[in-house]
């Protein structure tokens, strides 16, 4: 029976994901900074273990509980909307610890054990506006374009090892909390300059029909882990899908 870690299992994909793989008869090592028993179902195979991924001593405690795993997913990421202007360094420097150090460190982590065994796949989550530049949106899609050519070159330095990387790309996802995190992180709002530009994105954004589902990526990374032959990048959403066509 294989094992999947999981990072960012609170909420959302996270959570979604290692529901389905749960269904699927797969051990899984869901982390959550704050660790809860009431997100997953109760199950054997489920673990849950505290993990910050913005901290090396909570990486290096993670790991050794989950023991051997076959998949690494790494999931967990802020949100962050606001223009340029409005966005002190200091939280820049969050949205990429989290999103690009974080994702960076934990597949550190996991490598030497991949590596010696010359078997394991590691799937980073990133996102569709890497596909399609948004007004609001440049330092996430910064943090995020990052891992797409960490995970494209790394997949090439790891392939020897017979340990596979992959990239799953969703869109916009209304049903999580990514949109309510991204606005409290606007801290003192848009600035007056860039109002108007927001309030219209925010408009189109109602507008559109095409969206993405936690099953939509939770389908991408299965196909990810199971599937040699897929593609390194893999979209997940309507709304992704769209970009690429």
């Amino acid at each position: 029976m294989k094992t999947i870690l999981i990072t960012g299992c609170s909420s959302g994909f996270g959570r979604d994901i290692a529901r389905y793989f749960l269904d699927r008869d797969w051990n899984v090592v869901a982390t959550m900074r704050t660790p809860r028993d009431d997100v997953l179902p109760r199950s054997e195979r489920l673990r849950v273990e505290a993990l910050d991924v913005t901290d090396p001593a909570s990486i290096r405690r993670a790991v050794e509980a989950a023991g051997p795993i076959d998949v690494l997913v790494n999931n967990a990421g802020i949100g962050v909307l606001n223009a340029l202007e409005g966005m002190s360094m200091e939280g820049i420097r969050e949205v990429f610890d989290t999103n690009t150090f974080g994702t960076m460190a934990m597949t550190q982590a996991v490598i030497p054990q991949f590596r010696q065994r010359r078997a394991g796949v590691i799937i980073n989550v990133t996102s569709s506006v890497t596909l399609k530049w948004l007004p609001l949106l440049s330092v996430y899609t910064a943090s995020k374009a990052a891992v797409n050519a960490f995970t494209e070159t790394l997949a090439l330095e790891l392939e020897a090892f017979n340990v596979r990387v992959a990239l799953v790309l969703p869109g916009r996802a209304p049903e999580t909390r990514f949109g309510e995190n991204a606005r409290a992180r606007m801290q003192n709002g848009v600035p007056e300059p860039y109002v108007d530009l927001a309030q219209r994105i925010f408009a189109q954004w109602e507008r559109s029909t095409e969206f993405t589902h936690s099953l939509d990526v939770a389908q991408a990374v299965w196909r990810a882990a199971n599937d040699a032959s897929c593609p390194v990048r893999l979209v997940a959403g309507a709304d992704a899908l769209a970009l690429v066509e």
